[in-house]
């Protein structure tokens, strides 16, 4: 027996699902589902919190599948409802950008691995106060620029700059705990 694939083309599988057609928009929550999720994992330290998240953006984007005018990358156009869905979610829950706070530093838990998996460095991303997290991950993850992100978050130009360079900083740090951590087992 031969598998025909469902739909080969990305554009016509989206006609279809703006035409209202149900297997065609499971089909795209099938193929972007990973990818959203993680996503909204990069912004929002809960995975249970991050999938209703996502969730909630699918239902945008299927609401909002009529205004795609296939202008660009269809991915990129549900990664920024993603994106936005994401900073609502963390908006809701009185996510604050500090200017000039000084913060207690948060820890990641630690692996004995000297190899820097994607798992570890999400923890150390997690570890960020709110503030700095959000700007990191629009700026270095998303490739925002610092305008942009000042009109997503209501937030400085300048701010943005500083809680960037404040979690790049606290990241650094962070490493070179590692770094000594993981000297200090090998010495034992």
């Amino acid at each position: 027996m031969k598998i025909i694939p469902f739909y080969t083309n990305e554009k016509l599988l989206i006609k279809k699902a703006q035409k209202g057609n149900r297997d065609a928009q499971q089909a795209i929550y099938d193929q972007f589902a990973p990818k959203m999720l993680s996503v909204c994992r990069q912004y929002i330290k809960d995975a249970h919190f991050a999938e209703d998240v996502m969730v909630t953006a699918f239902v945008k984007v299927f609401k909002g599948l009529q205004s795609f005018e296939f202008k660009g990358s269809f991915e990129g156009w549900v990664r920024r409802i993603m994106v936005r869905e994401s900073i609502t979610y963390l908006r809701k829950k009185q996510f604050v950008v500090y200017d000039d706070e000084v913060f207690e530093k948060q820890q990641p838990s630690y692996h004995s691995s000297t190899e820097l998996d994607v798992e570890y460095v999400q923890q150390l991303i997690d570890a960020l106060p709110e503030g700095y997290k959000m700007v990191f991950v629009l700026y270095a993850v998303e490739g925002y620029k610092h305008q942009e992100i000042a009109e997503l978050l209501d937030i400085t130009v300048g701010t943005s700059k500083s809680q960037l360079s404040k979690a790049r900083k606290q990241l650094q740090e962070n490493l070179k705990l590692q770094k000594e951590f993981d000297n200090r087992t090998m010495q034992q």
